[in-house]
């Protein structure tokens, strides 16, 4: 699926159709350059699953963790890996694969092997004014995910045909 967002707006609402359209468990990376929006999305998506107060990019913490409270509930590991300099640092954070419903890792190519494989592949690039974003899927929830998401209308303004 290839997007074309043209503000801050445009991404909470992609954000929000994540969100509707989760599957019970998930791993999100996201990729792209600095400003790329990344963070913005992922908090957007934390948003629309309920999470309240402040939701803190986890650029010097490496990761926050967030109870949801949709439908599907269960806990969010937002990631950013940033700042460290070797796969094998994620070890001391002690995170197992199973242990949250939804993670968000940010940068996840300098987590190498250690993270767990990706259900969808968020690349997000800056286009303008605005910000292109290609989603893939490489497992089939991922792709189950993306059928749902090209269902969701407020999205169909923002697809770049071809």
């Amino acid at each position: 699926m290839h997007l074309w967002l043209p503000d801050a707006e445009a991404t909470v609402t992609l954000g929000r159709a994540l969100a509707v359209t989760r599957p019970p468990a998930a791993v999100v990376y996201l990729a792209g350059d600095l400003g790329a929006g990344k963070s913005t999305l992922a908090r957007a998506l934390l948003r629309a699953l309920g999470v309240h107060g402040p939701i803190r990019s986890p650029t010097y913490t490496l990761v926050e963790r967030y109870p949801l409270t949709d439908a599907v509930g269960g806990e969010a590991l937002h990631l950013d890996l940033y700042r460290i300099g070797d796969p094998g640092e994620l070890e001391f954070l002690g995170l197992e694969p199973g242990e949250a419903t939804l993670w968000l890792v940010e940068w996840p190519e300098r987590g190498g092997d250690r993270l767990p494989p990706a259900d969808l592949r968020i690349a997000l690039g800056l286009s303008g004014e605005g910000r292109e974003v290609r989603l893939s899927a490489p497992t089939e929830a991922g792709r189950a995910w993306l059928d749902r998401l090209a269902l969701v209308d407020e999205l169909h303004a923002f697809l770049v045909k071809g």
